[in-house]
């Protein structure tokens, strides 16, 4: 399918691995001008020759910690012209409410949440001065189901598809959209490293701990496995493209039906 983006720049945060790596791979293959961002030179490095050997698109790197304000500031900076900004950037990790401290608390909602208002306040004006921009925020099931072991996890998703249906009331009218993708349990880099340290710990295999996983944690699941990274970034590539200019201001899930919910 062609989604007419040729020629389009799309800068997609996180996008050195996992559900960023697979959609700045899949909005290459849309000929998209795509910026790859990461912590580090080496990954970032890394990802782009990946995409430039097996898609044979160009790709440009950009190192940036977007944990702060000055992180976003670079990677704006050394960016330019960007018409598809996908929030992708995210951190997890389990652990008990009561164990959650203040420090805790402001270093996810600056990376999973401010990351994303920092960017799309620096780069929406120039996309509604030319009246064409797609904005996409990768937010989780768990901004809609909060999981117990993450609490503070789930605060920031549901955060981000607040922020996400706020940004496309301001735009209503314009050829920019802005949504939301909301992925269930996926094998990212990410989770395969937890699920790995959960089977080391008790001597298992990643596997089982993956079908244990969906058994007890997230039982609403209709795949009953966990997802691929590009089947969540075919969903998030589609919402860029001209065919899906009507959609805005949504929440998609690519959540393997964890949610049960038909609204």
């Amino acid at each position: 399918m062609d989604l007419k983006l040729r020629g389009k720049r799309a800068l997609v945060t996180g996008s050195t691995a996992g559900i960023g790596f697979a959609t700045a791979q899949g909005l290459a293959r849309e000929r998209v001008e795509v910026i790859v961002n990461g912590r580090t030179e080496q990954k970032v490095a890394e990802a782009v020759q990946r995409i430039s050997s097996e898609v044979g698109s160009r790709a440009i790197g950009i190192a940036a910690d977007l944990s702060s304000a000055e992180g976003v500031a670079r990677l704006v900076a050394q960016a330019g012209r960007v018409d598809i900004l996908v929030n992708n950037v995210g951190i997890f990790w389990p652990v008990p409410f009561l164990e959650i401290s203040d420090q805790d608390w402001f270093h996810i909602f600056e990376v999973n949440v401010m990351s994303g208002v920092r960017l799309s306040r620096e780069l929406l004006p120039a996309m509604l001065k030319r009246n064409w921009g797609r904005i996409i925020f990768v937010s989780s099931e768990s901004g809609l189901q909060i999981p117990s072991e993450m609490v503070h996890y789930g605060v920031t998703k549901t955060a981000q598809l607040a922020l996400s249906r706020g940004i496309a009331e301001t735009v209503a009218g314009t050829g920019v959209t802005v949504n939301s993708v909301l992925p269930g349990p996926t094998r990212s880099e990410g989770a395969v490293d937890f699920l790995g340290k959960v089977a080391a710990e008790h001597n298992t295999d990643i596997a089982a701990v993956e079908e244990e996983f969906i058994r007890t944690m997230r039982p609403t699941s209709l795949i009953r496995r966990f997802a691929e990274s590009e089947e969540v970034a075919n969903l998030v590539v589609f919402l860029c493209g001209e065919g899906a200019s009507a959609i805005t201001g949504a929440s998609l899930r690519a959540d393997g039906g964890v949610v049960r919910s038909i609204a």
